[in-house]
């Protein structure tokens, strides 16, 4: 009985004595259990999706303009394209990253804290949408980064083959800062304006191609139009170029609307489908009516019917069904080719490629489009409690205040500019192209 007893006791305090080592793994594995989490497969799809947006700017943007401008001016398009995205990379990781998303409480700006990637490290993480789970922030600083490079890009199509080189630089170097970046910080900065308003902009419908849009009208304006508009033949001198740069990039827009979600998981496989779905429906519906319209449907139409179904599915495009991106992808073709061959020669203004008519128009469609396609009775994502009406109003005001602010933001730089270099190449510079006399080099020989 007294052995017995012994053997109890001695359990007893065996007992007592790991008490301290099972609380110590209690607490490491509620500690585990609350830590964010970094999936290798979400870092892995969003290190891949931002070389798809870098492969969209360069070379897809610069192939696409390329092949729409005259042989004389096609380098000064690759070079402005290509300069303009490798500076916009240099002013992000300098300021631009922490006015857009510096976590300042203003609804314009995100305030200067992480200037120089102050603070940023390769163990610091960014929030995905889902609760727990994390991205290294330096590589949600890169993805960003190539909107922000492409965005301005966007910009020259409309006053293509007449502004100085230098002009261009620093027009773009001083939007980036006054429209685009306070732009992004208030559509997907959670302290931001349009993102407490409620506005939907899933990839960048406001803060690409409304942005880019409107500055592209207003500068075709305030420069004017091209030597020899509406008389001499201005034709593009490669649709092979223009439709291998479109193909680029519908192939590097899954990296930008996919990889918006963040991570790889069904909200982004809806992003896909999406992504094509709206652009193959636009892209036909150009061909229809411009078949029904001149009874031949053009390899430019196509491309153009492309570009018009990607831009407004960007902000739609993790919100609405695949039937609802088909119904997009339809309306934002009439409506673009609308623009693109009435509404622009009735008001006679030169928009050397079609910025406007592509981007900001299609832009808007699909920014109103997504307030009313998200309604789960329309297929889209949201429940019972969506009202239709209360979105699309919403999305009308993000869009009202974007075209206000980038209008006159980039009325004000393109005066500046003016005043400091001037904006337009001479009238000989204009006629021998721009190749040769800013850049000395020709992309064709022979």
């Amino acid at each position: 009985m007294k052995t017995m007893t012994k053997i109890a006791g001695l359990a007893a305090l065996g007992a007592l004595t790991a008490l301290p080592a099972l609380a110590q793994d209690a607490t490491a594995t509620t500690a585990a259990a609350a830590a964010p989490v970094m999936d290798k497969g979400d870092v892995s799809w969003m290190m891949t999706s931002s070389a798809l947006v870098l492969f969209m700017t360069i070379p897809g943007l610069a192939l696409f303009y390329g092949g729409l401008v005259r042989s004389k001016n096609m380098l000064s398009i690759l070079m402005q394209t290509t300069v303009i995205a490798c500076m916009v990379m240099l002013l992000w990781v300098i300021y631009g990253y922490s006015v857009t998303f510096g976590g300042g409480t203003s609804p314009y700006w995100g305030g200067f804290a992480k200037v120089f990637l102050k603070g940023v490290s390769a163990d610091s993480m960014a929030a995905t949408f889902s609760a727990g789970y994390v991205i290294p922030e330096y590589v949600f600083i890169a993805f960003q980064m190539t909107f922000a490079a492409i965005t301005p890009g966007l910009i020259i199509g409309a006053w293509a083959e007449r502004v100085k080189f230098k002009s261009v630089l620093l027009f773009m170097a001083l939007w980036v800062t006054f429209a685009y970046f306070p732009i992004a910080h208030m559509v997907w900065d959670a302290n931001g304006l349009l993102f407490k308003m409620g506005a939907i902009d899933f990839a960048g419908g406001t803060v690409v191609h409304i942005n880019a849009g409107i500055a592209a009208f207003v500068g075709c304006l305030v420069i004017g139009k091209r030597l020899g508009y509406g008389k001499e033949n201005m034709a593009p001198h490669s649709m092979v170029m223009t439709m291998i740069g479109a193909s680029m990039l519908w192939f590097g827009w899954f990296g930008f609307n996919v990889g918006s979600n963040l991570e790889a998981n069904g909200g982004a496989g809806l992003a896909m489908i999406n992504t094509f779905i709206a652009t193959a429906a636009a892209a036909l519906a150009w061909s229809a009516i411009e078949a029904l319209q001149r009874g031949t449907a053009s390899m430019l139409g196509a491309a153009s019917g492309m570009v018009a179904g990607l831009v407004a599915i960007t902000p739609a495009c993790g919100t609405i069904g695949p039937m609802g991106a088909i119904i997009l992808g339809i309306v934002v073709a009439l409506i673009c080719y609308f623009f693109v061959t009435v509404v622009k020669n009735k008001l006679k203004y030169d928009d050397s490629l079609d910025v406007f008519g592509v981007h900001c128009v299609g832009g808007i469609v699909g920014a109103i489009g997504t307030g009313i396609l998200s309604a789960g009775s329309l297929g889209g994502v949201k429940g019972d409690d969506y009202s239709i009406a209360a979105q699309t109003w919403i999305q009308f005001e993000a869009v009202a205040i974007t075209l206000v602010w980038s209008g006159v933001v980039s009325f004000v730089l393109y005066k500046v500019v003016d005043m400091i270099f001037g904006l337009r190449v001479d009238s000989d510079t204009e006629r021998q192209g721009l190749d040769l006399v800013e850049h000395g080099e020709q992309a064709y020989h022979g």
